[in-house]
């Protein structure tokens, strides 16, 4: 079987990050030495996967990185991610792909689990997240979303505002993967909606709404670590357990 292709949303500024992202897109911030998009690219090529997409917005000239396909999404400031995603529809219809967010790291290990894993759309889940949580935040309750699945592995919930600990047997990570498939389901599923409501759909909204309309969502379990970073603390967190390059 072939590897499937990769596409980076890296459209977003990262305005949390303040300063950092003046100058810079959010892909461009430096942990451990290197700019996150470089993780990211090591991280699917040591994977074998080499088709790799990353789709700009913010600053988008200054994301210029060698053998990849670039996409636009001119609208970032005024839409969310699934808009970014639908920039890339043309991967997206013709071929299997890995979709990840622009400020996550994660390790090649990652992406093998994620390539094996069956289903025509599969996202990966964080089972010890609630160390990394603790790291980040003072109340890892403030920040983290309702998550279960079911004996089989089926997505069952997500994206829920959690009353206790018990309600979140993992965390999404940002990192998924669409069949052609599965890209059609969700296409059939947009078609619905106005502009408007594109424009605002996060990821975890979409997912949600797809569980609502019976789309079999499949998951992935993660023990490896890896890293978000929405923030300056979050950054901290990862400069703090990363190694330097």
């Amino acid at each position: 079987m072939s590897s499937p292709r990769a596409i980076i949303l890296a459209a977003g500024r990262g305005s949390r990050l303040g300063s950092l992202t003046e100058a810079v897109p959010k892909c461009l911030i430096r942990a451990g030495g290197r700019a996150l998009i470089e993780w990211q690219l090591d991280a699917l090529r040591g994977a074998g996967v080499v088709d790799i997409g990353v789709v700009r917005g913010y600053r988008s000239d200054s994301v210029d990185v060698a053998g990849v396909t670039c996409f636009e999404n001119p609208r970032w400031a005024e839409s969310n991610m699934v808009r970014s995603l639908m920039s890339a529809a043309a991967w997206l219809r013709d071929a299997p792909c890995i979709v990840s967010y622009a400020d996550i790291i994660y390790t090649s290990a990652v992406v093998e689990t994620l390539k094996a894993a069956a289903g025509d759309l599969v996202i990966t889940y964080d089972v010890n997240w609630l160390d990394l949580w603790r790291r980040r935040f003072d109340d890892p309750l403030s920040d983290a979303e309702t998550f279960r699945t079911s004996a089989e592995g089926r997505l069952l919930e997500i994206g829920g505002r959690p009353k206790s600990l018990d309600e979140v047997r993992g965390q999404y990570m940002g990192l998924l993967k669409f069949s052609p498939a599965g890209w059609a389901s969700i296409e059939r599923h947009l078609a619905e909606k106005s502009p408007i409501e594109i424009d605002r759909l996060d990821m975890t909204s979409l997912l949600r709404q797809l569980l609502a309309n019976d789309v079999p969502i499949a998951t992935a379990p993660i023990a490896e670590p890896w890293f978000e970073i929405d923030s300056a603390r979050d950054l901290a967190v990862c400069e703090a357990h990363l190694p330097r390059r």
